[in-house]
């Protein structure tokens, strides 16, 4: 093979493995060859009778091998919230769930509104070597809506892309200035969906939620921000990203802006496309999230855009919220579910329905997700960072969450069947996660 056996130290051979690269539709016996932090070759003529004594080999034993997993969204709470999540509770559940790349929210506190809060989260990240975190930065100061945030600065400091978290930009003039801005760099703006005026709501509006004597979010309260928000990039030319998109009318929205070859892209959560609004009929709290779950009819529709390609990219969404915040009078308890630790198992299920195939799933979850945040990760090269998943995807489990590693348990997949688990997850070509430990 091309590759040199001469230095022998720092090399690690990953053999016996079904190959996968969904960035360049790789399926096929073979294994990764690491050296040190690099990937330095790859493909099915590494296997295990090709390595030679001196280099560490790791048998997958069959299993899946590919790069791994790239969350782009996810709320750290940490700054100012460390009894829901930590940085290190966080990377726990993330590379247990074979994520080695995250995305955090600016609404932290402080807020990341300021050069030294991207610098400060992202020190200590790397401190801890576990999954890398990227920091997205607020678009406005203090995630108040009304002034921008030193974007630029933002930027210059490590900042991937710009959003205010859970809050939509409610002033058009606002979000228009962001866009106009935002494209001088360029990076994305992210909009949390949904029109403030409308909601305020504890579930889906209509039937379900009158039966239960509970206020309702209206699906056009998404619908009305992404019709709104599409025709300011069109006055802009900036780039937009909606996330976690929940409705069938968002859908055809962004369907209908991308065909006419406007800069927009979206994701999606796994709830959106695995769960409806009957998850909160006996009143579960760890089923209420913001957007909230909707109806079966809006879930099929997601399904649609992810196997269509109008949904880009799947995020966790992970929210993690604390007991005395969840264990409340559904009106009053909290939004927002942890979901790092389900990402890859539940986004398995669009295979096992006959939805999708594995590759398409595991694109959205990996070099999709990256490209949109200008990252290189997701995909297997040569000097790339050896960031790499092994699992197994006909292992079937039931999510239990008192046994999740996030502090904060909060899960509405909890008690769910789901196929799929991590077995190994590596960053930087250090084992971090091994099924069992």
């Amino acid at each position: 093979m091309p590759v040199s056996w001469k230095k022998t130290q720092d090399l690690v051979a990953y053999v016996n493995a079904r190959l996968l690269d969904p960035a360049s539709g790789l399926d096929e016996p073979g294994g990764v060859l690491t050296d040190g932090e690099e990937i330095v070759d790859f493909g099915p003529s590494l296997h295990s009778g090709s390595v030679p004594d001196g280099v560490r080999s790791v048998d997958c034993g069959g299993h899946c091998l590919c790069p791994g997993l790239v969350d782009m969204r996810v709320q750290l709470r940490d700054p100012g919230e460390d009894h829901k999540g930590t940085l290190i509770s966080t990377g726990q559940a993330a590379t247990a769930g074979g994520v080695t790349s995250l995305v955090c929210l600016p609404n932290t506190n402080p807020v990341i509104d300021d050069m030294s809060i991207v610098e400060f989260i992202a020190r200590r990240a790397r401190m801890l070597g576990l999954a890398k975190v990227y920091p997205y930065g607020a678009i406005t100061k203090g995630l108040e809506g009304g002034q921008l945030a030193e974007m630029g600065l933002l930027a210059e400091s490590g900042a991937v892309a710009f959003t205010d978290g859970k809050k939509s930009i409610a002033d058009a003039q606002i979000m228009r200035r962001a866009l106009a801005y935002s494209s001088i760099f360029p990076l994305l703006i992210v909009e949390h969906a949904e029109e403030p005026t409308l909601g305020g709501g504890s579930m889906n509006a209509g039937e379900t939620a009158t039966r239960m004597g509970l206020s309702g979010i209206p699906r056009e309260a998404e619908i009305i921000m992404v019709e709104r928000d599409i025709r300011l990039v069109e006055m802009t030319g900036g780039r937009l990203h909606f996330a976690h998109i929940s409705t069938s009318g968002a859908v055809e929205v962004i369907r209908a802006a991308k065909a006419r070859g406007l800069p927009i892209t979206c994701d999606t959560a796994p709830p959106y496309f695995a769960l409806n609004e009957m998850e909160v009929l006996d009143y579960r709290t760890f089923a209420k999230l913001s957007p909230p779950l909707r109806s079966e009819t809006d879930r099929l529709a997601i399904i649609e855009g992810l196997k269509d390609g109008t949904i880009d990219a799947i995020a966790s969404d992970h929210s993690p919220q604390d007991e005395d915040t969840k264990r409340l009078p559904f009106p009053q308890a909290a939004f927002g579910g942890v979901g790092l630790e389900t990402l890859l198992p539940v986004s398995l299920s669009l295979v096992q329905n006959g939805d999708m195939e594995l590759l398409d799933v595991l694109k959205l979850i990996t070099s999709a997700p990256a490209d949109l945040m200008g990252l290189s990760a997701g995909r297997l090269e040569k000097s790339a960072a050896a960031d790499l998943m092994v699992f197994d995807p006909e292992n079937i489990w039931k999510v239990d969450a008192n046994s999740l590693r996030s502090i904060a348990k909060n899960s509405p997949f909890d008690e769910r069947p789901v196929q799929g688990r991590v077995l190994r997850t590596v960053v930087d070509g250090r084992t971090v996660f091994e099924d069992g430990d």
